[in-house]
């Protein structure tokens, strides 16, 4: 099967894709492929920066802004929200307009809440306004459901793991950039002038929007599958895995958002001593996690899962003694820890998705290309919500700093209930993909236990 690219309804649509025919990916599928990745990192990375300013925004508002940690808590909370919510429409977006004309219109939707800051970020703004605008930068959180859909669509199983694991992480990466954006101009304009920050986003903005308009493709095999959706959400392995997806990328969004204000609030430090080290824990996060992706590809994505949640209760077992014994730096060692083990299993849970479909499909008597394009079909569609869900579990750990904050004056409370949680995905992962049936079973038998769903 060949790849030729023809125009319809005015736009780039490729006719015919089929990455795991060796012969096309060489002569022209990878070169398109590698492109259109580019630019999707690229837009995921600005939606992931616009998404998470509150993040630094709440830096910016300091005593005569009138409001509380329990407040700012709630602001970041609020857009946690509604970018896990709005990621489903994204998701089937991809599906009913086209990859790259949604990333240019998920693009260009950057400028709404971007634009919004700029006009209300300023002491006297009544709470509600503020909640609005942060409610609005949740379209960012909703780039990386499409973003991840449609990169899916486009890579040969044996190399999703490394594309899905580079598309995301550089997507993330925009939490670090705009944590680092922020520290410049608090470090040099100070903490009184947020919308030097917010005004540096528009241009990018535009810019990532005219990149994918000239440079990105639609696939029209993705075109039009509801079906797929619908199929998604009735197999039980959407949802195993959005608990998983808490795990992870809950872990690092919450984290992400939270981590300059626990500092501020729990450890007493300043606007500028709290963003100087709030980017780190993020950057490494999002640099590892197409590491954990290419671990996955070679040793099976629910080792490497597991794995990671075995550690990340370690690193949280370091954070709770680090709080009940108020030592910052060892803090520090805990938090950053926990950032790089949730980056790492971003990495490979997303791998483990492709590989449980095509499983599937061969367990079903597909083979060939037949098995491949069932695995990206419901690989895809269940991305979005497995996404959705996942993300929702940031807002779960907003919440609960808000509550451990409000009553107690200290984040403790909060990593004990993150302990548990862990422990729960180590138990799942465990349980479903990694512990092998007690008696042999039959290929077509048993495949929703077989360590075969992850290793492929």
């Amino acid at each position: 099967m060949t790849g030729t690219t023809a125009p319809r309804r005015g736009g780039r649509w490729i006719e015919r894709w089929d990455p795991e025919d060796e012969a096309f990916w060489k002569e022209s599928g990878e070169r398109i492929a590698r492109r259109n990745l580019l630019w999707s990192v690229v837009s995921e990375h600005i939606g992931f920066s616009i998404w998470s300013l509150w993040s630094v925004m709440v830096l910016f508002m300091g005593p005569e802004y009138g409001i509380d940690p329990a407040g700012k808590f709630f602001l970041i909370a609020t857009a946690t929200t509604v970018g896990a919510l709005v990621r489903i429409p994204y998701t089937f977006a991809v599906a009913r307009f086209g990859g790259r004309n949604w990333t240019v219109v998920s693009a260009l939707l950057l400028l709404a809440p971007t634009v919004a800051a700029l006009v209300v970020m300023e002491p006297g703004t009544p709470y509600g306004t503020f909640l609005a605008v942060a409610a609005l930068t949740g379209v960012g959180g909703g780039n990386f459901a499409s973003s991840m859909t449609n990169i899916n669509a486009f890579f040969p199983l044996r190399k999703k793991g490394w594309a899905l694991g580079l598309n995301a992480g550089g997507g993330n990466i925009g939490v670090p950039v705009v944590q680092l954006a922020a520290l410049l101009v608090i470090a040099t304009a100070g903490a009184g002038h947020p919308r030097l920050l917010l005004a540096a986003y528009l241009p990018l903005i535009v810019a990532a929007a005219v990149m994918a308009l000239l440079r990105m493709d639609n696939l029209a095999p993705v075109r039009n599958d509801g079906g797929a959706v619908r199929e998604a959400v009735r197999e039980r392995h959407t949802w195993i895995m959005a608990l998983l997806y808490v795990g992870t990328f809950g872990s690092f969004i919450g984290y992400s958002f939270a981590f300059g204000l626990v500092l501020q609030t729990q450890f007493g430090r300043t606007p500028l001593q709290a963003a100087s080290f709030t980017f780190v824990g993020p950057l490494l996060g999002s640099l590892v996690r197409p590491v954990g992706g290419a671990l996955a590809d070679r040793f099976g994505g629910a080792r490497i899962t597991l794995g990671a949640f075995a550690a990340m209760a370690a690193a949280t077992g370091v954070v709770v003694h680090a709080s009940l014994k108020e030592s910052l730096p060892l803090f520090l060692v805990g938090f950053v820890g926990l950032f790089v083990l949730s980056g790492i299993g971003n990495g490979s849970t997303y791998k483990m998705i492709p590989g449980i479909f095509q499983a599937q499909a061969l367990a079903r008597g597909m083979g060939g290309e037949a098995a491949a394009a069932y695995g990206r079909r419901l690989s895809g569609a269940s991305m979005g919500l497995i996404g959705a869900v996942g993300a929702l579990g940031g807002l779960g750990i907003n919440l609960a700093f808000r509550e451990a904050f409000r009553t107690s004056g200290s984040g403790t409370a909060a990593f004990v209930a993150f302990l548990a949680c862990y422990a729960v995905c180590c138990t799942v992962t465990w349980a479903v993909y990694l512990r092998r049936p007690a008696a042999p079973a039959r290929p077509q038998v048993g495949v929703e236990t077989k360590p075969q769903l992850t290793s492929v």
